[in-house]
């Protein structure tokens, strides 16, 4: 008893610091060490920086569907894919504010916005999402777009309006991107970062495993984030959904521990991060989704449905809240 008690009080993470200048190596060892260790160490971290008993809810909308001309293996809004994705226009306003209140009106405290562009364009359909970007921020929401690459002038006219977050996944390591997607390089997505960071707009990146990847690839995504200049301020772990029709239409589903250790190894190393268990959440029970909340995710994404792969109904979420003594986060809290 007495060596169990002294091996407990030599495992101290009290000293945890804020770091960028994270290795490969030493994720590597993060990553891999045993789960149960692991994950005892991501919720010590998580208490530290964070309070544990709060989950940000979040609301995804997809304000435009489809067409789009990448040709990322995953998605199935790709025109060159046959998916039954319908396409459809950009919505209106009105009616995308009209989402947004039920959003609020649902306990969300947070509503991003994702159109199916390459990149943004200097257009009409831009200056309705500056008018969406403004109404949802009047709403006392946080506000994120998801609208692909983004110039220096685009990122501060959406700063302007009063944009809050700009979501740009990474998706997997540089090493292992160009087998997911050719139509755009890991510098463009390093780029947007950078001019969504310039314009003091909060980034939020991250990525999706079970793409085929390897476990270095995961780590490779993790040390790039890592070591931006800033931490994501948010920072999505995805599970693949794979949508019949898209080249990773056969991927076998990732398991809750992939998840754990991705989001505990995460949580160590960019311990103030908004940590989201983001796409695959469906497929997860309550009780793999309170490990994952245990590990250090502390943000989930409510509604049916995530652009257009199934997610949780509000009801299940609302359930789970009660039963794990969970607390909606509030918006702008820091």
């Amino acid at each position: 008893m007495n060596q169990i008690l002294t091996q407990t009080e030599n495992t101290s993470f009290s000293n945890t610091e804020i770091r960028n200048d994270w290795t490969r190596e030493e994720i590597s060892q993060i990553f891999h060490s045993p789960i149960l260790d692991l994950i005892y160490r991501a919720a010590t971290v998580h208490r530290q920086f964070n309070d544990a008993q709060e989950v940000q809810v979040c609301t995804l909308l997809s304000v435009k569907t489809g067409g789009c001309p990448e040709d990322c293996a995953y998605c199935p809004q790709a025109a060159r894919y046959h998916t039954e994705v319908k396409v459809h226009k950009l919505l209106s306003v009105k009616e995308v504010l009209g989402k947004a209140q039920d959003a609020l009106e649902a306990g969300s405290t947070r509503f991003c916005m994702g159109a199916a562009w390459r990149e943004v364009r200097d257009n009409k359909d831009f200056d309705k999402v500056i008018d969406m970007v403004k109404g949802v921020a009047q709403m006392g929401m946080e506000v994120c777009c998801t609208l692909g690459m983004l110039s220096p002038n685009q990122a501060e006219r959406l700063k302007e309006a009063g944009l809050y977050a700009y979501n740009h996944n990474l998706d997997t390591s540089e090493e292992f991107y160009d087998e997911i997607i050719t139509t755009r390089n890991y510098g463009d997505r390093l780029e947007t970062l950078d001019n969504v960071r310039n314009a003091k707009i909060s980034v939020c990146s991250g990525g999706i495993i079970g793409m085929g990847e390897t476990m270095n690839d995961r780590i490779g995504m993790l040390h790039t984030l890592s070591t931006l200049p800033e931490h994501p301020e948010s920072v999505p772990v995805n599970a693949l959904v794979p949508v019949e029709g898209t080249p990773l239409e056969d991927q076998a589903r990732v398991s809750v521990w992939e998840m754990v250790r991705m989001i505990a190894t995460a949580r160590i190393i960019m311990p103030k991060a908004m940590v989201r268990l983001s796409a695959g959440r469906v497929r997860m029970n309550m009780e793999e989704q309170a490990l994952c909340f245990l590990a250090g995710a502390n943000s989930i994404f409510a509604g049916d449905k995530l652009l257009t792969t199934p997610n949780p109904e509000y009801n299940a979420d609302k359930e789970m809240f009660q039963t794990l003594h969970l607390k909606p986060r509030k918006a702008y809290k820091n």
